[in-house]
């Protein structure tokens, strides 16, 4: 990871309070070591997006959303417990809702970091790159499409030959990859149907857990790293955990 820190605090509430490590700060979470070999996620109110307006696709903070944090990780928790109960490998293990934190195993990610998209529309970044043939909100059915992290070149789309090339991800992986990203979605998308809301795009992060290094989902499942609308209207990450989660509070 890149900015390692050598800080150590004291995280409350915790059950058993312990000392734990911040070994990274992200843009919307930051990253601590504990004592038996995972990590702490904290969830903050930052999410990305561009000029005070949110958006899922962007590569920086663009505003600072009150409560977004503890929505985001109740969602994430939410979703995270489907996928367990699903048999889809992930690094969740427990979340903290009062404390804003998840609990989760320790994971490699590919390279300095992938981002896996999964489109249903076409909207975003994607209409700006394709815009000569693709038409705002035309149904893609669930395109995959794999970005790399880095700021400094505006996250560029690969390739699966590109992947492989540089040796970030072997097609076996990628073939992997892939499914699990289609399989996660179709969760997610049926979760939001069943609210009558439709999942316009979903950003996922995948990495290698445990000893035998298996793909998982990693990171979060949240409003702040999906497009989903509800009658012709695009809902706000505070607005679709509401919604979400309304009948499960």
């Amino acid at each position: 990871m890149n900015g390692q820190y050598h800080q150590e605090i004291n995280l409350l509430p915790r059950e058993g309070s312990e000392t734990v490590k911040l070994i990274y700060t992200g843009k919307t979470k930051d990253v601590y070591a504990l004592e038996d070999g995972n990590y702490l996620l904290k969830f903050k109110d930052d999410v990305t997006g561009e000029d005070g307006v949110f958006d899922p696709g962007a590569n920086k903070v663009g505003l600072k959303i009150e409560g977004a944090g503890k929505a985001g990780l109740r969602l994430t928790k939410y979703f995270f417990e489907k996928l367990k109960a699903a048999g889809i490998p992930t690094h969740y293990i427990n979340a903290d809702i009062e404390a804003g934190t998840m609990t989760v195993k320790k994971a490699t990610v590919f390279g300095e970091g992938l981002e896996v998209i999964c489109r249903y529309r076409a909207v975003g970044s994607f209409l700006r790159r394709y815009g000569k043939y693709a038409k705002e909100g035309q149904k893609l059915d669930g395109f995959v499409e794999v970005t790399l992290k880095d700021d400094e070149r505006n996250d560029p789309p690969i390739t699966e030959d590109a992947l492989e090339i540089l040796g970030i991800l072997s097609k076996d992986e990628y073939k992997v990859l892939k499914e699990l990203t289609l399989k996660i979605s179709a969760v997610v998308k049926a979760e939001l149907a069943r609210r009558d809301i439709e999942l316009y795009d979903i950003k996922f992060e995948f990495g290698r857990v445990g000893e035998d290094r298996h793909i998982a989902l990693i990171d979060e499942i949240s409003g702040g790293n999906m497009r989903a609308y509800k009658d012709g209207k695009r809902l706000e990450p505070l607005e679709l955990e509401k919604m979400m989660l309304q009948e499960n509070c």
